[in-house]
C-alpha cells in the first residue's frame, strides 16, 4: 500500500475534513503498528477562523507549521493530551484538520494496553484519546503524512456510509465560529466522539 499522496493534501481544510473520513490513519512504532480508520475530523480555517491556532495569521513556535507544507503533521498539547491535525491549503495558508475519532483496525493489543480497564470503543473515541491509543506524541510534529511513521492510507469508499457536519466541539468562547458546521462524521458510527 501506498501513503496518500501529497496533492490528496493541497485542498481548504473544509475539503480536506471531508475527504479525510474514511481514509486508514497508520503510526508506527518501536512496539510496532497501530492504525485506524478516520470517522471524525473538523475543519480550522485560519487567519479568518475565530476558532483556529492561527486566528489573524498569528505565528508561534506551536502555529509556525500550519504555515507550512499541506500533508505536515500538526501535533499540540491540550491539558495532557496531545491532540493531532493535518495541514491543509498551500505555503502560508494556515489552515489544519484535527483527526477527532478513529475506528481501530490494527494493533489492537498496544491500544488496550495503552488504554487500560476502557472498552474497546473508548480507546479512540476523541482527539486525545487517539492519539494515546495509536501512539502519536509531540515528537511527531512536523513530520509529513506520506513519509512512517505517521501515514495516511486509502481506506473504505465514501460510497460506503453516509457523512453528517455539525459544530466544532470544544470551542465555546471564539464567537460565531462556534456554530460553524465544520465537523465531519461518518453516520452511525460508534466510535465519534461524545
Amino acid at each position: 500500500m501506498k501513503p496518500l499522496s501529497q496533492s490528496f493534501y493541497e485542498r481548504t481544510a473544509l475539503e480536506l475534513a471531508e475527504s479525510l473520513l474514511g481514509k486508514l490513519l497508520v503510526k508506527d512504532s518501536p512496539e510496532g503498528k497501530a492504525s485506524g480508520i478516520i470517522v471524525e475530523t473538523e475543519a480550522y480555517m485560519g487567519a479568518e477562523d475565530r476558532a483556529a491556532h492561527s486566528f489573524q495569521n498569528r505565528r508561534t513556535r506551536r502555529t509556525e507549521i500550519m504555515f507550512g507544507k499541506a500533508g505536515s503533521v500538526y501535533t499540540y498539547q491540550m491539558h495532557t493530551h496531545t491532540l493531532v491535525n493535518v495541514v491543509a491549503a498551500e505555503v502560508d495558508t494556515p489552515q489544519a484538520v484535527l483527526i477527532r475519532a478513529v475506528e481501530p483496525v490494527e494493533g489492537l493489543h498496544l491500544m488496550e494496553e495503552r488504554r487500560p480497564g476502557r472498552k474497546q470503543v473508548e480507546w479512540t473515541n476523541g482527539p486525545g484519546k487517539l492519539t494515546k491509543a495509536l501512539g502519536i506524541a509531540m515528537s511527531d510534529y512536523g513530520s509529513h503524512y506520506t513519509v512512517p511513521p505517521l501515514q495516511i492510507f486509502d481506506g473504505w469508499s465514501q460510497e460506503d456510509f453516509d457523512i453528517v457536519t455539525g459544530p466544532r466541539i470544544g470551542i465555546d468562547n471564539t464567537g460565531e465560529a462556534r456554530d460553524y458546521p465544520w465537523r465531519f462524521f461518518v453516520k452511525g458510527n460508534p466510535y465519534i466522539s461524545r
